[in-house]
């Protein structure tokens, strides 16, 4: 500090007092709260990918679940971090059965089906929420569209399986399909905490019931990254794995599961299905 500041003088103690209010007038909280000023939501973001080569998720990221037509659930759900819709109002948010914020400030609500502190929140809570939102939104469609535009590794992540993934295993890297694709046994991806994973489905993406994705080698869920454009559904007692990017709609089925998240341009359904941020 004694780069500008000359203690021996007694006016410059006076704006070192000054400066001294200032800070503690600003609060200092920095660190995503999701006060009346803050830029984030509040409750736990959870982990997201810093490997090379990641799609970046931006204020989505402090999202478990994030959609723009609605979020509902069949009771009860389990979900662990921060649920968010906009631009549809709260009234899209069907079957949490929400309560209102404590400190009644209208930011958010909160559900029993919402593990504290994670919160939900609409387009038509108070301010900043709506603004908050629309960010989170406008950075989902834009981790969509970076994925969409990556390049397959090679001929052997283009069409693999011809969009059939049985018992299959796999390997970091870039894949492709021009159709729909289908997960009817386990999947499994192998690889390091660093390695990424960005699967490129330009149809439907569906899992049969009762299969699970199996992570190895210390493979991680922030590392995985399905850009779906056609509808996501997952079976009953499915568990799943990855950050789902959907263009259109995520459904899952009953006691399904995932670790990750659910990022929707359309709606998200749930059915007594445990969501875990990474």
């Amino acid at each position: 500090m004694n780069r500008f500041v000359n203690y021996s003088k007694p006016q410059s103690w006076l704006l070192v007092l000054a400066l001294a209010g200032l800070v503690a007038g600003c609060g200092g909280s920095g660190g995503g709260d999701g006060g009346s000023g803050s830029s984030v939501a509040e409750g736990p973001a959870g982990a997201v990918s810093t490997a090379a080569g990641s799609v970046s998720l931006g204020t989505s990221g402090q999202y478990t679940i994030l959609a723009k037509a609605g979020v509902s659930t069949v009771p009860n759900s389990v979900v662990t971090g921060n649920v968010g819709l906009s631009p549809t109002a709260r009234v899209g948010l069907t079957g949490w059965s929400e309560t209102a914020a404590a400190d009644n400030s209208d930011l958010y609500s909160i559900s029993a089906q919402v593990v504290a502190p994670g919160k939900l929140y609409a387009a038509d809570y108070a301010e900043p929420t709506p603004t908050n939102l629309g960010t989170a939104v406008l950075n989902m469609e834009a981790a969509y569209t970076d994925a969409a535009g990556r390049t397959a590794t090679s001929a052997a992540t283009t069409n693999l399986g011809a969009g059939t993934l049985t018992s299959q295993t796999l390997t970091a890297g870039v894949y492709e399909w021009g159709s729909a694709v289908t997960i009817p046994t386990d999947l499994t991806f192998s690889g390091s905490a660093t390695d990424v994973w960005i699967l490129k489905v330009a149809g439907t993406l569906d899992m049969a019931a009762a299969k699970n994705v199996i992570l190895s080698g210390g493979a991680l869920p922030q590392n995985i990254f399905w850009q779906v454009s056609g509808a996501v559904t997952m079976g009953a007692g499915t568990h799943f794995e990855g950050i789902i990017l959907g263009k259109t709609g995520i459904t899952f089925g009953n006691l399904a599961s995932i670790n990750g998240r659910l990022l929707a341009q359309t709606a998200v359904v749930l059915d007594a299905t445990t969501v875990t941020v990474p």
